[in-house]
């Protein structure tokens, strides 16, 4: 098993559906694509729900003790608020802060992270991920939900996301 691979989930502030915009989820992606191509991580799966996303990752060696996390959170929040900003978006008002260090905030505090012990769990939490808009009524089958790496997995289907690692390389 990959020393600290991750199980990583992000919460939209108040569970709201900050996500559902195509444009929002494109500067996830985007942003995972740039971490890869710096080789600051690894990305073995993901899926971006309207409201919250869950990752298989891993830092690079040179990476591990750096907060890729906040880096990450951080730079989706400020690329999403640019966003928002450029077409006067009816909801941003819903992320103003009461926190005195920003004047937004779109995700929760504390996201949810949990090491990956062996490849069973690194396995089940792959099949929670790509379920995971199958439960939500989005999709009837997961390789079907664009913004997931289930087609990478049940369909051999690289082109898509080509940042993508498959797990297995890696344990």
């Amino acid at each position: 098993m990959e020393k600290g691979m991750e199980f990583f989930t992000a919460t939209c502030l108040n569970w709201q559906n900050l996500l559902a915009d195509d444009l929002h989820k494109d500067i996830i992606v985007n942003s995972l694509d740039f971490l890869v191509s710096e080789n600051r991580i690894w990305v073995y799966g993901f899926v971006i729900m309207p409201n919250h996303i869950h990752l298989l990752w891993c830092k690079q060696d040179a990476w591990i003790e750096k907060n890729i996390q906040l880096m990450f959170m951080r730079y989706t929040a400020q690329h999403i608020k640019f966003a928002m900003q450029k077409v006067n978006h009816p909801e941003l008002p819903n992320y103003l802060s009461t926190q005195g260090d920003r004047e937004y905030q779109f995700w929760e505090r504390r996201p949810h992270i949990a090491t990956m012990y062996n490849r069973e769990v690194a396995e089940q939490k792959l099949d929670y991920i790509h379920n995971n808009p199958v439960k939500a009524n989005l999709c009837i089958y997961p390789e079907n939900y664009k913004y997931s790496s289930a087609a990478f997995y049940k369909l051999n289907d690289e082109k898509l996301w080509p940042f993508l690692t498959h797990y297995a390389e890696h344990i």
